[in-house]
């Protein structure tokens, strides 16, 4: 894997013609995908500004241009009318240069229309010529030109009271209370994640430190909590947030989590209250930063988009100089104190031929580089192996052990496989059997929706060679459609 220095990552992006070679490498990769977001160039991580706008979903994404590194960050903007299909329409928010509040790096936030404009709040990552860091809740208007105005002050720097650890502001608009709700994640002194909580009447001025939000039991959860937010869905507040550096059962090695809370919140005392406990937002392996649509007027479900991706791990993809994408978009409703988590129906558009299921001599059946499957289990066993070769070897396992009422996916015999400290299952208890699965795979991912949405498996996968068979035994009848390309990954920048 490449060694960046300093110097390289946190380079500035000054013409597009710096990194058009790197674009023509990286669209030769037979891992680009088909229907989900990926950067033009580089490295994407956390969706950010999540809104619908002037007809349109406007979302924007954490980029690198220079390649699979964590280095100097923007907002680059993608638009669509439907969420199925995408549009690019290249850099949003850029860090200014020299002594600028995010000079290095525009980072995670969220965004509010109102009007003609989106505002749009981030985390303006400033560093002293000593690397000192500094932490600054930035703002912008955008447009329906397309062109960011940066105020030239930030809302506000960091508090005092905890480390230096302060990003990803949310905005929060809470029903039946005048002016507005800023959610922080933050580290206390004693390094315990946390989130802190602003307020003002007005979304542009007058930010006031407003205090920490209490979460009774989740004193020491984590070290740091990222992009956290509370969302109110089918009469229920859920507090989703990213608990970082801690084990939890399950989950292998695995230190970095996005999950959620349910609960109920009172906004005059910052406190959360928990019905229940932390669940995982998803049970595969690459899975992070979700962030929800920010103005959604339907009251009794959400829609999110996660980054298919966790940090401090390294993907097949680095030594072509890009990684990451995003998660299609999925409808959140509350189920039985769960939140459930269904693929949109509009994703039924990407379908293109629906293909007949013919085995070969050893029961294996082609499985398509971009295509959805549908399967409907009667009760007992089921084993389902995908990207296997010819003969049925290898590839990704999805094995639902009926006498214990479990499933469990495994990727530990693919050809190539990546980040063993993270561990290579995933197991997820299901109290009332299985009995359907609704699998997206793309060129190098796989989604699992189990029992309409009560559990999810992200995770990314990169075949190799003749990896593209797959192989079921159980009970089952089973649908296979090719899908169309829904991203086009033009050279905007």
């Amino acid at each position: 894997m490449r060694e960046w220095s300093r110097e390289e990552k946190y380079r500035y992006l000054k013409d597009p013609q710096e990194i058009a070679d790197l674009y023509q490498r990286i669209s030769s990769s037979v891992w680009r995908q088909t229907y989900h977001n990926q950067p033009v160039t580089g490295l994407m991580n956390d969706p950010n500004g999540f809104v619908w706008h002037d007809n349109r979903w406007h979302l924007f994404y954490q980029w690198c241009p220079w390649g699979a590194v964590h280095g100097l960050k923007y907002w680059y903007h993608i638009v669509s009318r439907d969420l199925v299909s995408w549009k690019n329409l290249g850099v949003c928010l850029m860090p200014d240069q020299e002594d600028g509040y995010d000079n290095k790096g525009a980072y995670s936030g969220s965004a509010m229309p109102i009007g003609d404009k989106i505002y749009l709040y981030y985390t303006g990552n400033h560093r002293d010529p000593d690397w000192t860091r500094h932490a600054y809740t930035c703002l912008a208007r955008l447009g329906n030109d397309g062109w960011p105005e940066k105020y030239p002050l930030p809302l506000f720097g960091s508090h005092p009271d905890y480390t230096e650890h302060q990003r990803d502001p949310k905005i929060i608009r809470v029903p039946g209370r005048e002016g507005w709700f800023m959610i922080i994640g933050a580290q206390t002194k004693s390094k315990d994640g946390c989130a802190l909580v602003y307020y003002s009447e007005d979304l542009q001025h007058g930010w006031m430190f407003a205090g920490e939000l209490k979460v009774p039991g989740y004193e020491h959860f984590g070290d740091m909590w990222e992009c956290p937010s509370v969302e109110h869905i089918g009469g229920k507040e859920v507090l989703l947030f990213c608990p970082q550096h801690l084990t939890l059962p399950g989950r292998g090695g695995s230190r970095n989590h996005n999950g959620y809370i349910l609960g109920s919140m009172d906004w005059d005392t910052l406190t959360f209250t928990p019905e229940g406990q932390f669940h995982v937002l998803d049970f595969g392996f690459d899975f992070y930063a979700a962030a929800c649509a920010n103005n959604l007027q339907e009251k009794d479900k959400a829609i999110l988009i996660g980054w298919m991706g966790v940090p401090d791990v390294s993907y097949p993809t680095d030594d072509e100089e890009w990684a990451g994408c995003l998660t299609l978009p999925r409808e959140l409703t509350v189920r039985d104190r769960r939140l459930i988590q269904r693929p949109l129906p509009e994703l039924k558009k990407l379908r293109d031929e629906k293909m007949d299921i013919i085995e070969n001599d050893f029961g294996c059946c082609m499985l398509p580089a971009a295509a959805e499957m549908e399967v409907d289990c009667r009760p007992g066993d089921v084993e389902l192996d995908m990207f296997t070769d010819g003969e049925g070897r290898g590839g990704l396992s999805i094995r639902y052990d009926d006498s214990k009422r479990e499933i469990t996916v495994n990727r530990s015999q693919m050809q190539l496989t990546f980040n063993p400290e993270e561990g290579f299952d995933r197991t997820r208890p299901l109290e009332a059997g299985l009995n359907h699965l609704r699998i997206y795979v793309d060129s190098s991912s796989v989604e699992i929706f189990v029992n309409d949405g009560d559990a999810v498996f992200t995770s990314r996968v990169f075949p190799c060679g003749n990896e593209h068979f797959f192989r079921i035994q159980g009970d089952v009848f089973v649908r296979l459609w090719t899908m169309k390309r829904a991203v086009q990954d033009n050279f905007l920048i």
